[in-house]
């Protein structure tokens, strides 16, 4: 039987506290509740972000694959944006997956040019007859960018 489960008949019960120790709180020492909501804060930042630029990539992608590759020029940069902007959004939505493994920089950098991709394509789309949800999807995306972005400032 596993030291503790089920606990045999007639042992006592013994206090968290003393099995634990007493430090209280449930966090490293040196961690505060602050600490703790910035922590938070830039985990759901990150996931809404990721999130943001899997949902305009899926938009960009289905956009993309919507126009005739043998069509009129203006037509032909909605389809080459929305490539462009399908990718960069899978790429940074690859980068924010990664746990530690990547340096702040390289997120930042990562995400700024996602940014700028997805309001480049959005301008793009807005030319574009029925695109509307599509621009909506990649300003969006710039949103939860900016907002990010914000939190590791």
């Amino acid at each position: 039987m596993a030291r503790g489960y089920p606990r045999p008949p007639g042992e006592p019960v013994r206090p968290a506290a003393r099995v634990f120790g007493r430090r209280g709180g449930g966090y490293p020492r040196g961690v505060t509740t602050t600490s703790q909501k910035e922590l938070f804060r830039f985990l759901e930042d990150r996931f809404a972000c990721a999130q943001a630029c899997t949902e305009c990539a899926r938009a960009c992608a289905t956009r993309a694959s919507l126009v005739d590759p043998d069509s009129t020029e203006n037509q032909e940069l909605v389809r080459r944006k929305g490539i462009m902007c399908a990718e960069v959004c899978d790429a940074t939505c690859r980068v924010l997956s990664e746990q530690n493994q990547v340096d702040e920089e390289i997120i930042r950098v990562q995400v700024e040019w996602c940014r700028q991709v997805c309001l480049e394509s959005a301008h793009a789309f807005d030319t574009h007859s029925g695109a509307g949800r599509t621009a909506e999807s990649c300003r969006a995306c710039a949103r939860a960018c900016t907002e990010f972005l914000a939190t590791l400032d």
